[in-house]
Parts: C-alpha cells; sequence; structure tokens
C-alpha cells in the first residue's frame, strides 16, 4: 500500500499484474510477518529451503543481470560469467536493485520490475515440482512451477553454482 508521500507504485501489484499479464495464476501469499530471507521464507512455507527462488539483482556492464537461484545456493559469479562469455559480474548496491526493479533487496520477485530485465535461471530448481518466488516486498511470496517461471521471465537456464 503506498504512503501519501510515496510516489513509487506499490511492487506487490506490479507483481500481481505481472503474473496475470503473463497468463499465470496470482498465487501471492502475504504475511503477517516479514519473510526478506530464504530460510525465513522456508520456515513459513514449510518447504525446503531449495525451493525458494532468490531473485538475486547483479550488474554487468553496468546493466542489471536478473539471477533467480536456489536459496541453498550461492552464486558462483565467476561461473556464471564464463558461461555468458562476459565480463565480471558484482552484486548490486540496494540503490541500484531499487532503480531497476521498483523492489528493495529482500523482497525482489522475478517479474513486476519497470522494465525487462536480462535474467538466467539456476537449473538446480528444476527438481522442484513447486517453487517460490518473492512478490515484490518484505511479506510476500508467490508459488510457481519452474517451467512456468523460465516461460513468464524468458530466462536463460544456467548452472550457477
Amino acid at each position: 500500500m503506498l504512503k501519501a508521500t510515496d510516489t513509487r507504485p506499490d511492487p506487490v501489484a506490479n507483481v500481481r499484474s505481472a503474473l496475470t499479464a503473463a497468463g499465470a495464476q496470482d498465487t501471492v501469499r502475504i504475511f503477517a510477518d516479514k519473510v526478506p530471507t530464504a530460510a525465513a521464507a522456508a520456515t513459513v512455507l514449510g518447504c525446503g529451503v531449495a525451493a525458494i527462488t532468490n531473485s538475486l539483482i547483479f550488474e554487468l556492464d553496468g546493466a542489471p543481470l536478473l539471477i533467480l537461484a536456489s536459496g541453498a545456493a550461492r552464486v558462483d559469479t565467476s561461473l556464471v560469467a564464463n558461461q555468458l562469455g562476459s565480463g565480471r559480474i558484482r552484486r548490486a548496491k540496494p540503490d541500484f536493485v531499487l532503480e531497476h526493479t521498483g523492489q528493495e533487496v529482500g523482497g525482489v520477485a522475478p517479474v513486476g520490475h519497470p522494465r525487462k530485465l536480462r535474467t538466467i535461471l539456476d537449473t538446480s530448481l528444476q527438481e522442484h515440482p513447486v517453487l517460490w518466488a518473492g512478490a515484490g516486498d518484505h511479506n510476500s511470496m508467490f508459488s510457481i512451477s519452474y517451467e512456468e517461471l523460465r516461460a513468464i521471465t524468458n530466462a536463460e537456464e544456467l548452472q550457477v553454482r
């Protein structure tokens, strides 16, 4: 919900709109307590940390790169850079993340951004029939299948660890 002084669009509403525009179900769940980490989300949802899809923003040559990685994974940026044939990939700063996603670190969703982001999808996530991803803020998540997530984000599938 926007505050009277907040001019940014509601990130959860943007995620819901992006899901329905892509033909996906709106499965967004909003929780009373924050779920800003994969471990916190897994506890609230009653699933394994590996089924949580972290939406991580990196910077590659000044542009955002969204990596959708398992909550049980630590992204190997050198491995990803080598597979992409690119230069150094580094973790983006919070203001860069907010500028390019409209969402704060810890609540970034795979969709609902102001502009389309180049997206990488961790192939290890396909081991889970149901994935959970952030829905735009620290209190919301949505469920989706691997194939549907790949399709709605137009992600490149890569091993990220």
